[in-house]
């Protein structure tokens, strides 16, 4: 789909590509935007996981820009009154958890199937947001993660760390992305989500127009959890970002300070390829030259 812009004046910082668009409102300000549409076999297996999840992966897109969440809407489509009813079950379970308001959207009645997307909007600094298409060759890869959690029992792919914890530490890790931002302690970032950790990755540098090198087995995870399990989890609460030397114990001071486990874990390269390695031999992921993964 082509969108054009010409016939109007919008200060667009950040599009495609992002976990959220930017646009600037003024010389200080930028509105974030992001969207999100919660996975079918999700809502139908579990609708309250499902509710409360589409709450919880906008705001992580939001704090994997450096901003602040300030308030989301929905569209819901029903098929079945129980399952509407346990998903706003989760919804609500979830801006509870994570202090962020639902305030309004549109609800088709009548619907052939169920169907929840969400969107939300947030704000930051617009000249200290994280990018992912600002990684700098010879940066230090860090992979972050909340190691304090469970496989969620409906869906193994899916790493909780949020709904057993009080909302004031949840809100300190999304305060703790706003600091780093706003401190400029990563060039760049990315949340984790469904592509897993390295996919992720693969995503920056390919927006990046960069290559790295990723050393797996320097991967924060769970000691009980099968490594190659791990690297395809959608964590609650993970990042990716790109950093100097120079700020990382700072940088892993403040994840620390919110029990999130930050460790440097490879390299940004100019050359466009991502290679994983385990110290000796090296794999090549992806070929940023010849594939892509959103081809933005």
């Amino acid at each position: 789909m082509e969108i054009l812009y010409d016939d109007y004046e919008f200060d667009i910082i950040v599009d495609y590509g992002d976990d959220a668009a930017a646009i600037g409102i003024d010389n200080e300000t930028a509105i974030l935007l992001a969207a999100d549409g919660i996975w079918g076999k999700l809502l139908e297996k579990d609708p309250w996981w499902a509710g409360y999840c589409s709450v919880l992966v906008n705001c992580m897109d939001i704090a994997a820009m450096g901003g602040k969440p300030i308030g989301m809407t929905n569209i819901l489509t029903i098929k079945d009154k129980n399952v509407c009813m346990e998903v706003l079950r989760g919804v609500k379970d979830g801006i509870k958890k994570f202090s962020i308001p639902m305030v309004g959207g549109h609800t088709h009645p009548d619907g052939a199937c169920n169907v929840l997307d969400v969107a939300i909007t947030g704000i930051a600094k617009r000249d200290k947001l994280l990018r992912s298409d600002t990684a700098r060759v010879g940066d230090k890869i860090v992979f972050a993660y909340d190691l304090d959690g469970r496989i969620y029992k409906s869906f193994p792919l899916n790493w909780d760390t949020t709904t057993m914890k009080p909302r004031k530490l949840i809100k300190a890790q999304l305060e703790a992305m706003v600091y780093i931002a706003e401190n400029r302690l990563a060039n760049s970032c990315k949340d984790i989500s469904n592509p897993g950790a390295i996919g992720t990755l693969g995503m920056l540098l390919e927006a990046s127009n960069k290559g790295g090198i990723v050393n797996i087995y320097k991967i924060p995870k769970p000691e009980d959890i099968d490594l190659v399990h791990w690297l395809k989890v959608y964590p609650g609460s993970g990042f990716v970002l790109t950093t100097t030397e120079e700020n990382f114990k700072e940088l892993k001071k403040v994840f620390e300070d919110v029990n999130i486990t930050a460790e440097i874990c490879g390299e940004v390269k100019k050359e466009r390829k991502l290679y994983i390695t385990d110290g000796n031999e090296k794999e090549l992921v992806f070929d940023f030259e010849k594939e892509y993964i959103c081809g933005c």
